[in-house]
């Protein structure tokens, strides 16, 4: 199972909005990024966004490059403080590749409990309008097999 973990473009300042939504840089950045998915091949069944403005914007982004055949969808356990558990648990449910977008803590917290078990130990760092990608392996071990940074294209 192929698993991609996004980090939600840069949002507005919260003076400039309070519901944060992605800056003009942000959505730019995330088209970026999805321009480079699309042209990789990638393909997802579903997206998954956490329901906040700026990880729905940045899945609808992705969404118009990438066309999940299962579509996108608000998820519970994807908000900054849930605990990774959650989706860690809920993978399982997967067999087909699928993308998560959310927020920090979580997304590095997540990364961290599908690879090494433990969620305070961070294996990778995240930006916003990144993607990091993990694969399982046929021993059910989570590996990180790729990343891509908006400022790497």
């Amino acid at each position: 199972m192929k698993l991609y973990l996004v980090q939600h473009g840069v949002p507005k300042s919260e003076s400039e909005d309070p519901q944060k939504p992605l800056s003009e840089v942000g959505k730019m950045e995330v088209e970026k990024v999805a321009q480079a998915l699309k042209r990789a091949g990638i393909k997802v069944t579903n997206i998954f966004h956490s329901g906040k403005l700026r990880a729905k914007q940045t899945a609808e982004i992705i969404g118009d490059y990438l066309n999940p055949s299962g579509g996108i969808l608000e998820a519970e356990g994807l908000k900054p403080l849930d605990p990774p558990e959650i989706w860690a648990n809920k993978l399982s449910d997967f067999k087909d590749p699928i993308m998560l977008v959310g927020h920090l803590p979580h997304l590095q917290k997540l990364c961290s409990v599908l690879v090494i078990q433990d969620a305070e130990k961070p294996v990778i760092k995240f930006r916003q309008g990144g993607v990091v990608a993990l694969e399982k392996d046929d021993k059910g071990n989570w590996i990180i097999s790729w990343l891509v940074y908006p400022d790497f294209l």
